[in-house]
């Protein structure tokens, strides 16, 4: 009741709700199309390469996406971008340690299963397309498996971890974007050095989040919910210090006291917030995990050196 009470001294928070996408399949033809159509323009006359490409990145977002869909995650779509590669998104309410672990190993673990399978298929036809596209599932999703942010072995990482500290997190991208920044320039590809870069930006606004939520702790103020159970009262906290925290939003804020100004610091509150997770996954569903991620990096080794040499020899790989 003195909740209550202190809650009804604070003005009613704007409503934020995001806005629920509809043609997300479109969405994803479209830009499978532009991701199809920029990979011609460098790669010319390799459209068999191009579609190969385009369907082992399909077939591992598809194993998140059917997995998001599962579980009931809300808004989910998946996007190419070009030269980039492709990603799935999706929300929840509360996230769960077991369910974010089996999506986010739907992803690459049957990726390494399905090369298995291809090199097989080589083996037993001597197609060399069997080849190339068993090495591309290969490639993709043992890159996707290393231990870097935002790649899934980072996620993996984190959610074994059990690492939900801000502090845990801005280190680790940190980290992960210099790597990927150094790897890039080591291999003269520019392509992985932009997205390091990249990487580093959205690093400088986990800063920004981490110094925020350090001063919402040592208000004791909760901001680990959604923000439809946020109260008037967590609301207003949470707001001003974000405004103390940024002068820009703030002049703007005083600037401008109507709906747009409401919605942009509702915007800014929402991105504060953490999402709750329950870090329900048992020890044998973690070993299993860590079983299947070191065997991923096992098998494609073993079974490449297991190809008799000789196959190669029948000019399979020659136009």
């Amino acid at each position: 009741m003195n909740e209550l009470n202190e809650n009804s001294f604070y003005p009613q928070k704007p409503i934020f709700e995001e806005k629920k996408e509809s043609g997300n399949w479109i969405k994803t033809l479209l830009s499978m199309a532009l991701f199809i159509g920029t990979f011609l323009l460098i790669f010319e006359e390799q459209l068999s390469f191009v579609l190969m490409l385009v369907l082992v990145l399909f077939v591992h977002e598809l194993g998140h996406f059917l997995l998001m869909k599962l579980f009931k995650y809300e808004n989910v779509k998946m996007l190419f971008v070009p030269l980039m590669g492709a990603f799935v998104q999706g929300k929840k309410k509360q996230y769960s340690q077991f369910e974010s672990l089996l999506v986010v190993g739907a992803g690459p673990f049957p990726g390494i299963i399905l090369g298995v399978l291809f090199l097989f298929l080589f083996q037993i036809n001597l197609d060399a397309n069997y080849f190339l596209i068993s090495i591309l599932f290969f490639a993709l999703n043992l890159i996707n498996l290393l231990p870097l942010d935002p790649l899934d072995g980072g996620q993996l990482f984190k959610l074994l971890l059990r690492k939900n500290s801000d502090l845990f997190l801005l280190i680790f991208s940190f980290t992960s974007s210099m790597i990927l920044i150094l790897l890039g320039l080591y291999l003269e590809n520019w392509y992985l050095t932009i997205f390091g870069f990249f990487m580093g930006f959205r690093v400088r606004n986990m800063q920004r989040n981490y110094i925020i939520r350090n001063c919402l702790k040592q208000e004791n103020i909760n901001y680990i919910k959604d923000y439809t159970d946020l109260t008037n009262q967590e609301y207003s906290q949470i707001k001003e210090v974000i405004l103390e925290n940024s002068k820009s939003l703030k002049k703007f804020k005083d600037m401008d006291e109507g709906d747009d100004a409401d919605r942009l610091v509702a915007q800014e509150v929402n991105s504060i917030l953490v999402v709750p997770m329950q870090m329900n996954a048992s020890w044998w569903l973690k070993l299993l995990i860590l079983l299947f991620w070191i065997a991923s990096f096992i098998l494609p080794v073993y079974f490449i050196t297991q190809i008799d040499s000789g196959v190669f020899d029948y000019g399979i790989f020659t136009k």
